[in-house]
């Protein structure tokens, strides 16, 4: 395993890519309704008023984008905000169970649903999302410095592609960790460490889930990597005040400074 080294400069920058380089909400809330449609069936295909606002509220409780078809379903059987966000993961498993599919149906739904829209109209896909202000231009900054950037992140990795080609970033296929390697984001991590040369490391991972990062700085083999929740993500007001060190509260403006400007996030 390589030497690990605590610098105030990351050899290695692990960026998750929803809700730290990219918002989706728009396109996640229209792929989530057509995969609603075709599993549920409902008699009026336009979604109800409202439905997307709730949708982004809930956004946070997302792990991976199986689960948010379900999201909809469940507020629309009435499920309250404030029980699927305290308790999405028993609301999820209980209702998969009561409609008979796995997460491997939803998630193969979305991918569907998602390919063949690309396939019939990329520009109105990729007109769904945005990057947040700064994030390209702070993405080519570290692809053209001495940090080496890594994308881990629960969506397929494909789709990170296009959207980065869509802002003219020719990013290596290979530093894009998405869903299609099937390992959570600690052993990604790991591996990164694992698969380095002797040379020493200083990994910093930003990630907008809390739960996430909580889950890394659990492992005592992962206590050398600096963790950082970006706060205009998807996470709560309540997550935000939550944030203890290890763990760094990092801002839009910081991200887009120099990194020994991170340091100093609350």
């Amino acid at each position: 395993m390589a030497q690990i080294v605590d610098t105030t400069l990351p050899t290695i920058l692990a960026l998750d890519f929803d809700g730290v380089l990219c918002d989706g909400l728009a396109e996640y809330f229209a792929t989530s309704w057509r995969v609603y449609c075709q599993i549920w069936s409902p008699p009026d295909k336009t979604p109800p008023e409202g439905l997307a606002e709730q949708f982004y509220r809930m956004r946070p409780v997302v792990e991976t984008g199986w689960e948010m078809p379900l999201v909809l379903r469940s507020l629309l059987l009435g499920a309250a905000e404030t029980e699927i966000l305290q308790h999405w993961a028993t609301i999820a498993q209980q209702q998969i169970e009561a409609d008979r599919l796995s997460a491997s149906d939803l998630s193969a739904a979305v991918d569907r649903v998602r390919d063949e829209w690309i396939a019939a109209d990329l520009e109105s896909w990729l007109a769904l999302h945005r990057f947040y202000p700064g994030a390209t231009e702070r993405l080519q900054q570290v692809l053209a410095a001495s940090s080496y950037p890594v994308i881990i992140t629960t969506k397929e990795g494909r789709f990170v592609q296009q959207l980065l080609r869509q802002q003219a970033i020719e990013f290596p296929a290979a530093q894009i960790w998405g869903k299609e390697i099937k390992r959570p984001k600690a052993q990604s991590l790991r591996q990164l460490l694992q698969s380095a040369d002797s040379q020493p490391l200083s990994i910093w991972f930003v990630e907008d889930r809390l739960k996430t990062l909580q889950a890394v700085q659990s492992q005592p083999d992962l206590a050398a990597v600096k963790l950082f929740l970006a706060d205009w993500g998807y996470n709560t007001a309540a997550e935000r005040k939550a944030v203890q060190s290890p763990i760094h509260l990092l801002s839009l403006t910081q991200f887009a400074q120099d990194f020994s400007c991170w340091l100093s996030a609350g």
